[in-house]
């Protein structure tokens, strides 16, 4: 596993369980748990130690054991991203039209300028062309704040529009959303965890809780991502069928279904019961620049 990935899906489990019980795990819990979804101790180190340089986890020693706590921008991040997960996200509707964002930042502001692409692209922008955005028009005032929170208010224009020509809505999409790769990204979510589906369908989660547990946080961790890919393009604008609406519905049926068990196999691991809804309610993780 790819160090990017295994650091990724250990953030994955502190926004999926950890917060629930209080926000810190002992360093020996935590490789436990990441034991299972094959990540071995020396990446569960260098991990935790590379999210505390970063200033997402404070390394505390609570009754003889060490371990790290998520820190207040870590929170922060984590429940961003639940909504972003796990709050379901409607096709915009084509009569409400588009927002464009045109902007030229000098080289000095460049580290700025690509966090203002980044954090238009997690807000479903497209690129239109050189220096200029489009987004389905509800994303206006996040795309206004967003502008702000970057510190480029002074090099960006952003307008309410619609399409009057000449290229059609559909293939105006085409060009500027690379929608052939997001069809591959849940295409390849539906093979790969439809039969993981199939077999817990049949099988009781509770008689294996650790291979519930894995495929639970597997099947999380690789969904994780599309939110911030698609769009929420009209869907009289998407290729039909649109393999999308399947993946959510898939992701959502694997949440309910290994939820208790993986539960379970968690505080068996650390040896305490839930503190709060967290996990029950919400099981997001968002590991963005980790």
């Amino acid at each position: 596993m790819p160090p990017t990935r295994y650091r990724s899906i250990l953030f994955d489990l502190y926004g999926a369980f950890v917060r629930d019980l209080g926000g810190w795990i002992a360093i020996a819990d935590l490789v436990e748990l990441a034991a299972p979804l094959q990540v071995d101790e020396q990446a569960v180190r260098s991990s935790v130690s590379r999210f505390s340089r970063k200033g997402l986890l404070r390394r505390e020693v609570r009754d003889g054991q060490v371990g790290y706590a998520l820190s207040e921008p870590a929170h922060d991040i984590l429940a961003e991203g639940d909504l972003r997960i796990f709050d379901k996200l409607e096709p915009a509707q084509l009569e409400d039209g588009w927002v464009l964002a045109s902007f030229s930042v000098p080289e000095r502001l460049r580290a700025e300028r690509h966090q203002l692409r980044t954090r238009l692209t997690w807000l479903g922008f497209g690129n239109l062309g050189p220096g200029l955005w489009i987004a389905p028009r509800r994303v206006l005032d996040r795309t206004v704040d967003t502008i702000r929170e970057v510190g480029l208010d002074g090099y960006v224009d952003v307008f309410a529009a619609t399409h009057h020509a000449f290229d059609r809505p559909q293939d105006l999409v085409q060009r500027c959303w690379d929608l052939a790769n997001l069809q591959a990204t849940y295409r390849d979510y539906l093979d790969r965890f439809a039969p993981v589906a199939e077999r817990w369908d049949t099988d009781a989660p509770e008689d294996t809780p650790d291979e519930a547990y894995a495929d639970h946080v597997h099947a999380l961790h690789e969904w994780r991502k599309t939110p911030y890919l698609d769009p929420g393009l009209p869907v009289e604008l998407l290729p039909d069928p649109w393999p999308g609406t399947q993946a959510a519905e898939l992701f959502a049926h694997l949440q309910e279904r290994l939820m208790a068990a993986t539960l379970r196999f968690v505080h068996e691991v650390v040896g305490a019961q839930p503190s709060g809804t967290t996990a029950t309610a919400t099981t997001s993780t968002n590991a963005r620049g980790s």
